[in-house]
Formats: structure tokens, C-alpha cells, sequence
């Protein structure tokens, strides 16, 4: 079977709620975000999951990552890798798209970057190494990390540039599916939130 990646975004914090950029600043999950870790762990424990005996498990290693993988069930067997670390966003860090459209109108992150943070080249290059990995073994991977890591991810998994990620929105706690269809690679789910509502 070829492998599929699950991509599982962090639970909510004060700062994705209020739209901050959060990139390398450590917030801490809100009870609404532990909450919805615990769903998305039961959801991923259920048929048709059942537990995803056999997978292998990656987290960021930023506290709102590890404690979604922690209270979704799968902290002990999580190895945390850097490269699920999101975007290092510099002088942008805490700053919502508001407050800077104010400083830099028209700006696009996935077109423009962020000054004095990582570059466009290197976020795609983490995404690769990610999708190298998950595609090295005959095994499903299940990674915990942000929306922006993950949405460079899907679009790279895809073969297509960074900027198709500016097309692909991601959901506090939501549950994205890359695999194939026809021997290409394919989104099978995405931006799934149907365990919050449940």
C-alpha cells in the first residue's frame, strides 16, 4: 500500500484565535484546544482509524503541537522533529494580517515572505524533507504540527509550488489526508473538523 501522510494541526491557542502570527513563540493550547485534542484523538482512535496501529508518529517539537499529540493519544510514541516547527516568522511574529497589511499592503506570505525570518526556499525545503519522509516506508505517517507548516506541506506533496498553500486553509485541531489516486499524489480529506462537531 502507498504510504499517506495524516496531518493533524494543533488545537486552538489565544494567539491562532485572535489570527497572530505564531510562528517559534511557545503559546499554550486554551482549554477549548485541549478539548478539541481529546476529539481528535478519539476520532483517530474509531473505525475507520482504529488507532493507526503501525504508524509513525512525528510532532513539532512547540509546546501547542506535543500536548495536541500527548492528549490525542499518541505522546508516547511520538518523536519530535524540528522540521515541523512553523514558519519562523521574524519581524512578523505576533502580528495579525491586519496589523500588517497596515505597514506593507497587497502583502501575501506564500508570494512576499516575512523580513528577517525564513525564506520562502526554505520553508519549501522542510516541506520536502517532510514529504521525502513520508513516502521513504510501506507505513501511514501521522504528523502534529501548525497551519502553515501543514498547508506548504499538502502543496508540496502535490508537486506544486508554495503559493497553491494560500489555497488550502486550515483549521485549529483539523484532520488532513494526503495519499494517491492513480499513482499520482492526491488530498484524500482536508481541513476535516467533523470531530468538533460531533
Amino acid at each position: 500500500m502507498a504510504p499517506r501522510i495524516l496531518l493533524a494541526r494543533h488545537g486552538q491557542t489565544a494567539w491562532s484565535l485572535s489570527g497572530k502570527h505564531t510562528g517559534r513563540t511557545d503559546v499554550p493550547l486554551l482549554e477549548e484546544g485541549r478539548h478539541g485534542a481529546k476529539l481528535l484523538g478519539e476520532r483517530l482512535h474509531r473505525a475507520p482509524l482504529d488507532g493507526l496501529e503501525g504508524v509513525e508518529v512525528r510532532t513539532s517539537p512547540l509546546s501547542r503541537a506535543r500536548e495536541t499529540c500527548e492528549l490525542a493519544g499518541f505522546g508516547d510514541w511520538a518523536t519530535a522533529w524540528d522540521t515541523l516547527m512553523e514558519w519562523d516568522y521574524g519581524a512578523y511574529e505576533g502580528m495579525t494580517p491586519a496589523e500588517i497589511q497596515a505597514v506593507r499592503p497587497g502583502w501575501l506570505i506564500w508570494r512576499d515572505g516575512v523580513p528577517e525570518g525564513e525564506t520562502l526556499a526554505e520553508v519549501t525545503a522542510r516541506a520536502d524533507e517532510v514529504v521525502s519522509w513520508a513516502r521513504s516506508a510501506d507505513r501511514d505517517v501521522l504528523v502534529f504540527a501548525h497551519g502553515h507548516i501543514l498547508r506548504s506541506i499538502g502543496a508540496r506533496w502535490l508537486g506544486l509550488p508554495l503559493d497553491f498553500a494560500a489555497r488550502i486553509r486550515l483549521n485549529p485541531t483539523s484532520l488532513s489526508v494526503l495519499g494517491w489516486a492513480y499513482g499520482e499524489p492526491a488530498i484524500e480529506s482536508w481541513n476535516d473538523v467533523g470531530h468538533l462537531t460531533a
